[in-house]
């Protein structure tokens, strides 16, 4: 009879499984001083490194990171990078869930939680507090008017809590009812953000220029409110954002334009990819020319951050400078003359 040869199987590769990353180890002294910081800044997830690098550039001392915040003994300062700033912090005691959640709400009744270590804790206080109703916005919608405070556990037995802060969002995060079928891109969510931050929006025969528009995410976002808007770039628009009442395309590049010979616009938007010192350029000739009303921006880092170039954004009179939740490594630059400050 025939020998059966028994076949040999290829040896395997060992599989070398991916391990996850270890959980953030909590600071054994979370915050070193007896007394509560007086500020708190908060960071847009990933972003902490920009904030702490502009608020050292800024001279601020007694700087201790917590997650997502930023702890001083210094008073509050404007920061580009810090979504909301805990205006008002104070330290509370957390000898238990039922004791953390009454001395909140014996404080006030809303409080946004921004859960930064010992999350099982901190998700059982939260809990027992009221909830917070943060539904989205159906954009140009006002943001909330209602009173919000911010409250971290700087350790399980001990609370970080401000009943102010500069954001009527929970952890400056605004939410927005999307449109998953209009626009082309997610591009528009930051336009929103930011104007709702600056309390502004187009307005119905108002004319606005979207430089480096296409594929139209902007465009698209300015034409649903009624305005008129020139599209800028050497691409085309989206078909359906070409289609739509009031929108026109412009073959031809943002920095070729001389805004002198331009007819005057109420809102001058620009997304275009560039590096920021070019975008600076830009702005300044418009501001120089007169010839757009308000001007918003998206200020895209190549590389590193440049904290120098935000600067120079931010010291141009009736500018605002600021970083959105819906911004990558860019922040959104707003100039608004006196007039609609």
């Amino acid at each position: 009879m025939p020998a059966f040869h028994r076949q040999r199987r290829a040896p395997q590769r060992p599989v070398h499984e991916v391990a996850p990353e270890p959980a953030p180890i909590p600071p054994e002294n979370p915050w070193p001083f007896e007394e509560a910081p007086a500020t708190a800044w908060v960071a847009a997830p990933g972003f902490e490194a920009q904030l702490l690098e502009e608020l050292r550039l800024k001279g601020i001392h007694h700087l201790v990171p917590h997650g997502r915040l930023v702890l001083s003994s210094e008073p509050a300062q404007p920061a580009a990078w810090a979504l909301a700033v805990w205006d008002a912090p104070l330290l509370l005691p957390a000898p238990s869930v039922k004791a953390a959640a009454d001395g909140l709400r014996a404080i006030q009744r809303n409080w946004a939680l921004l859960p930064a270590f010992h999350h099982r804790r901190a998700a059982l206080i939260a809990d027992r507090l009221p909830p917070v109703k943060a539904a989205p916005l159906a954009f140009p919608e006002a943001p909330p008017a209602s009173h919000l405070g911010g409250w971290t556990l700087l350790s399980p037995d001990l609370i970080l809590a401000s009943p102010t802060t500069t954001s009527p969002f929970p952890n400056g995060e605004p939410r927005f009812v999307e449109d998953k079928e209009g626009p082309p891109s997610r591009a528009y969510l930051k336009l929103w953000e930011g104007l709702t931050r600056i309390g502004e929006h187009p307005e119905p025969g108002q004319r606005c220029m979207d430089l480096g528009a296409s594929p139209g995410g902007w465009t698209w976002a300015i034409a649903k409110l009624g305005a008129e808007v020139e599209a800028v770039d050497k691409a085309p628009l989206d078909a359906n954002v070409a289609a739509m009442p009031g929108v026109s395309w412009r073959q031809d590049s943002a920095f070729a334009l001389d805004p002198e010979k331009e007819e005057p616009v109420d809102w001058l938007f620009s997304d275009v990819i560039c590096y920021p010192a070019r975008l600076l350029r830009l702005v300044e000739r418009w501001i120089a020319a007169g010839k757009a009303r308000r001007i918003f921006c998206s200020i895209k880092f190549q590389g590193g951050t440049d904290h120098e170039i935000a600067a120079s954004f931010a010291a141009i009179p009736h500018a605002r400078v600021f970083h959105s939740a819906h911004n990558k490594h860019e922040l959104t630059f707003a100039w608004l003359p006196p007039a609609h400050s």
